[in-house]
């Protein structure tokens, strides 16, 4: 079972978008794979027409009294499941705090479910927190969507830090743009730039279109409504190099 997170420090970056997305096309593959959705705001859950609601809610979790496997939900996609989000989530920091190796509580909770999927991608809470380390001791790709900007650049590099200066395995980090409109000329100086001046960024980016704002309104990934439409082929192309990454053969 392979690890995928969406995470950035900022929020409002396109996160929730690329994980829902990313989780319908590897679904769409072939992969059994669950969402999970982290953020205690539930936006993934909302999108995904499921009851943002978890039975003894995130510290019952972490303090082991449910499981993971207790509160999964089917989506409407073959192949796609989904634990969603909770708003005790917002305390999912307070919690971790008072377990025994609270850094490596996520990466334990899903242990068990290795011979279910193929695939989890994580939907994370914008911050840097223990969640945060969390997420990274459990993931093997951490993809993050960066907005055309250099104060999201700036943003970018930190987490590259914090990534580095972490102890035990690390994840590969995985950049991509985010909400590029290629009308505007620095948008499209820096996405033609980026991916030569800091290796961990992908070419592969996301344009800024109305169809990813009306995923809120279909309740659906881009591609299950808007198949043709050039949002959809940069997901899938953004899920093609994840993909790539995970197997090594990227």
């Amino acid at each position: 079972m392979k690890v995928v997170a969406t995470y950035n420090i900022k929020g409002g970056v396109g996160k929730t978008s690329a994980a829902v997305n990313i989780a319908y096309f590897a679904a769409r593959d072939g992969l059994r794979t669950l969402l999970w959705d982290l953020d205690p705001q539930g936006s993934a859950t909302y999108l995904l027409r499921v009851k943002p609601k978890v039975k003894g809610g995130g510290d019952a979790l972490v303090r082991g009294k449910r499981t993971l496997g207790d509160g999964i939900k089917g989506t409407d996609f073959d192949g796609l499941d989904l634990m969603p989000a909770d708003f005790s989530y917002r305390n999912l920091d307070l919690d971790l705090d008072g377990t025994k190796r609270p850094t490596d509580r996520i990466r334990r909770l899903l242990a068990p479910l290795r011979k279910e999927y193929d695939l989890v991608v994580l939907d994370c809470p914008p911050s840097v927190s223990l969640v945060s380390e969390n997420v990274v001791h459990a993931t093997d790709v951490l993809l993050v969507p960066l907005i055309p900007a250099m104060l999201s650049v700036r943003t970018y590099d930190q987490l590259i830090d914090f990534v580095d200066t972490m102890p035990g395995r690390k994840p590969q980090v995985l950049g991509f743009l985010s909400m590029v409109d290629s009308r505007k000329k620095a948008h499209r100086e820096l996405a033609a730039r980026l991916p030569s001046d800091h290796a961990s960024v992908v070419a592969e980016a996301i344009p800024s279109r109305v169809v990813i704002e009306q995923m809120a309104e279909e309740r659906a990934p881009v591609p299950a409504f808007a198949p043709a439409s050039s949002a959809t082929a940069a997901y899938e192309a953004l899920w093609g190099r994840v993909r790539s990454s995970l197997t090594g053969t990227g």
